[in-house]
């Protein structure tokens, strides 16, 4: 396969600020877990917001395929 030839997967979320969606899994795996914490990262859905679902998705995507451990508060009983 020749350089010109190479078939580049890039998938633009956010046009207006041009992040891909590679972007968004990275910050997804550094520990961004919402639309909020993406738009802070990354500018993601800060213009017209017509990528705000796509990249809430992605967001989804990503916790499922990477379980996380919320730390578990002990409660005594009053009993």
């Amino acid at each position: 396969m020749t350089a010109s030839s190479q078939v580049v997967d890039i998938m633009y979320v956010c046009i207006c600020n041009a992040i891909t969606e590679k972007q968004i899994r990275q910050a997804a795996e550094s520990g961004v877990r919402d639309l909020w914490g993406l738009q802070a990262e990354l500018g993601v859905a800060s213009n017209c917001g017509s990528c705000k679902e796509t990249a809430s998705e992605i967001l989804r995507e990503n916790r499922q395929a990477r379980p996380t451990f919320e730390p578990q508060v002990y409660v005594p009983s009053l009993a």
